[in-house]
């Protein structure tokens, strides 16, 4: 059963109020000083181990999605820890559950940076949920590092962002699109942030481009009745869907698209919420043909890659898959390894600081981390499902793209960000 809801609608900031009112843990042994907010840290960096947190929904709706993250976290500690640890500390790992709900994953992430002293916080998926813990980060000045794509148009200096941002996966992908001579689109989403968001700038894209955005529909989560939808879809004229539904409605939206004889020659999808991981859930016979818009697949051809699929594979069972949100985890331990070694501390401000160029050779590629909005480089790639269910590219940018959260450098999205 499959649950990809990644994008739901933030939890006003009073829910956490009591949270933050929660006092310090206090300062420990070691780096002790205040940072910028003037929070006071109790990281313990005096003896041979520092600890690090996870935060992913171990349990509810999203439980199918970021156990399999948790999974590649623990891979990169593991590895870390193998040779040698960060400045020759061993990572402790502190794993909490967010249980798939906002408040719970505010609640958990105090508790780590208050009560466990964590140096640095790994996870959360859906925009709730890091929107819910952002306040957190901010105020105790720490850091998060969010592995998952997102509708962009947000920053802090608190959050590392590894997956991709609108510039690095819906914008590429219209324009794929465009170039495949697509000029009419249907616009296919769930009910929440995300897809709301992805289609107000799919929207201005449009109008700039050529393009007209024949339908749009919005369904709420976990929705399985697709017959009108879908009857909308086959006979909107639309030459492509550009798909935002999250969960189990892409397996039901899918079936009903199948079911009226529409294909991926007569009207592709492109989707940007179906992974490897969701595959099968959705079923590889209602997939094969279809189009997917991520930055990392299973089957990409490079060495870092190689070891990467072999490595999971070996910890985690030979029949598994890999992902962009596990990979864009996995590449997130490392860059915050590069960024405390580069700075010589665990301390927040001075990690920020040396933050800027910090590179890895991920499986994905070399990514660069941007100090001015603590996002990263990332190659955009439209992939197409084959009938093993893995994904395979079929065009990818040529270069790294930078990430442009705000879309600052089109002048179609101006007063998008508002």
């Amino acid at each position: 059963m499959l649950h990809r809801n990644r994008r739901l609608i933030a939890v006003p900031l009073a829910v956490l109020t009591g949270t933050l009112a929660l006092s310090s843990c206090g300062a420990k042994a070691g780096e002790t000083t205040a940072g910028a907010s003037g929070a006071q840290s109790c990281v313990d960096t005096s003896g041979d181990s520092v600890k690090v947190g996870f935060i992913n929904s171990l349990s509810g709706t999203m439980a199918i999605s970021e156990t399999t993250v948790s999974e590649s976290l623990k891979m990169a500690v593991d590895e870390i820890n193998a040779a040698g640890g960060v400045m020759g500390k061993k990572l402790d790992v502190v794993a909490e559950d967010g249980a798939s709900e906002p408040a719970t994953f505010a609640e958990k992430a105090e508790k780590l940076v208050r009560q466990d002293c964590v140096a640095a916080v790994f996870g959360g998926w859906t925009s709730s949920s890091r929107k819910a813990m952002l306040p957190v980060f901010e105020t105790n000045n720490s850091l998060l590092f969010y592995p998952v794509q997102y509708e962009g148009l947000e920053s802090s200096p608190n959050i590392y962002y590894t997956g991709a941002t609108t510039n690095q996966q819906i914008i590429p992908a219209l324009d794929w699109l465009k170039e495949q001579g697509k000029s009419k689109i249907f616009l296919v989403g769930s009910d929440y942030v995300f897809p709301r968001t992805a289609n107000k700038i799919i929207n201005a894209y449009a109008k700039a481009n050529g393009m007209t955005v024949v339908g749009e529909e919005y369904t709420p989560l976990g929705s399985t009745d697709f017959t009108t939808i879908a009857n909308k879809v086959a006979s909107s004229g639309a030459d492509a869907v550009f798909n935002t539904l999250n969960g189990d409605s892409n397996v039901a939206f899918f079936r009903q698209y199948r079911s009226l004889g529409l294909s991926p020659e007569t009207m592709p999808v492109v989707s940007v919420s179906i992974a490897e991981e969701e595959v099968s859930g959705v079923g590889v016979e209602n997939l094969v043909g279809q189009y997917t818009a991520w930055d990392y697949y299973q089957t990409l051809d490079t060495p870092a890659n190689t070891k990467f699929v072999a490595d999971f594979k070996a910890a985690y069972g030979a029949d598994r898959v890999t992902s962009d949100p596990m990979e864009a985890a996995y590449t997130s331990v490392y860059l915050w390894k590069a960024m405390v070694e580069k700075a010589g501390s665990f301390e927040t401000d001075a990690v920020n600081e040396a933050a800027d160029g910090v590179s890895f050779d991920a499986p994905e590629g070399t990514v660069v981390v941007d100090g001015d909005n603590n996002h990263i480089t990332k190659t955009p790639r439209i992939g197409q499902v084959d009938s093993t269910g893995l994904i395979n590219t079929v065009w990818s940018a040529p270069e790294p793209v930078e990430p442009d959260p705000y879309l600052k450098s089109y002048p179609w999205a101006a007063g998008i960000a508002g």
